[in-house]
């Protein structure tokens, strides 16, 4: 990322990816809005949006910790104007809110289908829209989204149609966002990983797959190389964790590993 402090903007930062792409900020001495529905400890989850603000302050970085359902358009009204008005602007939006339900038809209630819309599809579109003024005052602005590259094959969409329909509607946002902002000079690239992160999502949906998943470090890390990009030279991308990383120069990818020496279990959507 270009020299000097500058304002990343977070959904779903409690945990996880999120959690882990605002650490690698704060390292750098960034200015961090962690945003998240978890403002209290939760009873089988761990980490607060409070929590990951007091690590990104003890790793170096400036952080503000705003409850968020990015759902809710007024609340993201909101949490978009305190954060410019505290920190003076936002220069990067990191779309890593995100619900899931691996489903089939029969077996998705419409509320969830709903819920899977509301978080993936439409909080990355409303995040977008709400911090788009601040965006076009940055000198490299950036939106960031967890969402993978479009593939239309039906295997993709055959055991998990509705989920998978809501992760490409991020997609397709920076597909649009990537062609919309071009001429103002703000970038929209997609990150997604080559195998299985270890998160809470993976916990519940692929716990076969935890041994042989990588820690959230090497999204976070890719995630950085992207944000440092120009952005007028870096945009419309559907970029896959290992891939920016060997373009950057690493070779060795065992430290990301969650078990030593395990094979991997690759992701969804990835040939």
């Amino acid at each position: 990322m270009s020299a000097g402090a500058r304002t990343v903007f977070i959904t779903g930062a409690s945990r996880g990816i999120g959690r882990a792409i605002a650490l690698r900020c704060a390292r750098a001495g960034q200015r961090v809005v962690v945003t998240g529905k978890t403002d209290a400890p939760h009873p089988k989850l761990s980490g607060t949006i409070h929590s990951v603000a007091a690590e990104v302050q003890a790793a170096g970085g400036e952080a503000l910790a705003l409850q968020l359902d990015v759902r809710d358009e007024q609340a993201v009204s909101a949490a978009v104007a305190r954060a410019a008005g505290h920190f003076g602007g936002i220069d990067v939006l990191v779309n890593n809110a995100s619900a899931i339900s691996l489903t089939a038809t029969p077996a998705t209630p419409l509320r969830r289908w709903d819920l899977m819309q509301q978080v993936n599809a439409r909080g990355t579109f409303a995040c977008a829209q709400a911090c788009l003024p601040w965006l076009e005052r940055s000198p490299n602005p950036h939106i960031l989204t967890l969402s993978p590259p479009l593939n239309l094959k039906p295997r993709w969409f055959r055991d998990h149609v509705a989920y998978s329909i809501s992760k490409y509607g991020m997609s397709l946002c920076t597909l649009g966002f990537a062609a919309e902002f071009a001429d103002r000079g703000i970038a929209a690239n997609s990150l997604w990983p080559r195998t299985t992160i270890g998160t809470a999502a993976v916990e519940v949906y692929f716990p076969q797959a935890m041994s042989a998943s990588r820690t959230p470090q090497i999204v976070a890390d890719a995630a950085w190389w992207i944000l440092g990009q120009p952005a007028r030279d870096c945009t419309g991308n559907f970029f896959v964790d290992e891939d920016v990383l060997r373009a950057a120069g690493v070779r060795d990818f065992s430290g990301y590993a969650l078990t030593p020496g395990a094979p991997l279990a690759a992701d969804l959507f990835l040939d």
